[in-house]
């Protein structure tokens, strides 16, 4: 199994195709696997990595509810481009690798070709009431292990895939129970109840100079503000709304997903997805 030691931890990776690099951030419900789809459908014309988060076996899953943080998680993913000498690639992220992608751009925007965030901003709303959740998920998981969680994925954000594709529905609700209880304990507590709300980056995301599509299911409503938000706020930014879908697109609507972010890296070089006017033009007046 390839591993990189990376901020004392060891991230299992994988790297398939050649050409230009695509990184794929998974969401806290999903892992490397969650991806195949893309895999198959990218490595034909890029060089696809994808990897396990810090608490997500194989990758180290450190005890200390300290050694989380979404810092902690974009230290990891430079770690792992510095580690694998991959100076620049296009970043796509799902929930709260979306949220690790876009923060990425922030903070690294010389390494990030395009950003592709999908189901971001679940919690920006209300982020109180948001962190007592994922807290009382973080204490039950940790007492009681994933049976805990056994009707997490059954909410109304969810159910799109168990609608649109049963069996990769089931595939996906093992490959969750499978997870560290522990690691994904402290995955809720580092993470999820400590990085800023997607309204708070307001300053940071109108500096973000370089092209992203926004994508957000228009059934997963805790990421329909955010996603406009984030598109509001972008100069570069560009929005596409699924149909009928919730927060998991990636795997709902695999062709739909995976056609328009290759669409996307294609053009995001041409000018119209530069820094658009602001303000209004005497064309605009109706």
């Amino acid at each position: 199994m390839p591993h990189a030691s990376i901020n004392g931890i060891d991230i299992y990776y994988e790297v398939h195709g050649t050409g230009d690099t695509i990184i794929f951030c998974h969401e806290f419900a999903g892992d490397i696997r969650s991806w195949d789809l893309q895999v198959n459908y990218f490595s034909r014309n890029f060089q696809v990595l994808t990897y396990c988060a810090r608490g997500y076996p194989p990758t180290s899953v450190p005890e200390d509810p300290e050694s989380y943080s979404q810092d902690l998680a974009i230290g990891d993913l430079k770690g792992l481009m510095d580690f694998l000498k991959i100076d620049k690639a296009h970043i796509v992220g799902l929930s709260m690798g979306g949220n690790v992608a876009l923060n990425f751009g922030i903070k690294h925007p010389a390494q990030a070709k395009t950003l592709s965030i999908a189901g971001t901003g679940t919690g920006s709303d209300d982020p109180g009431l948001f962190r007592d959740r994922i807290l009382k998920f973080s204490d039950g998981m940790r007492s009681e292990g994933m049976t805990f969680m056994s009707d997490y994925l059954k909410g109304p954000h969810r159910v799109q895939l168990q609608l649109k594709d049963p069996k990769g529905y089931q595939l996906f609700c093992e490959q969750f129970m499978e997870h560290s209880n522990i690691g994904s304990a402290n995955t809720f507590y580092g993470v999820l109840t400590k990085r800023p709300p997607i309204f708070d980056l307001k300053n940071q995301l109108s500096n973000i100079k370089i092209p992203v599509l926004v994508m957000t299911g228009d059934e997963d409503d805790p990421c329909i503000k955010p996603s406009l938000f984030i598109k509001k706020t972008i100069p570069g930014a560009g929005l596409i709304m699924f149909p009928r879908s919730g927060h998991a697109i990636n795997l709902e609507e695999p062709q739909l997903f995976n056609t328009s972010v290759a669409e996307f890296i294609k053009h995001s070089e041409a000018p119209y997805w530069g820094p658009r006017g602001q303000g209004e033009t005497e064309g605009s007046l109706t």
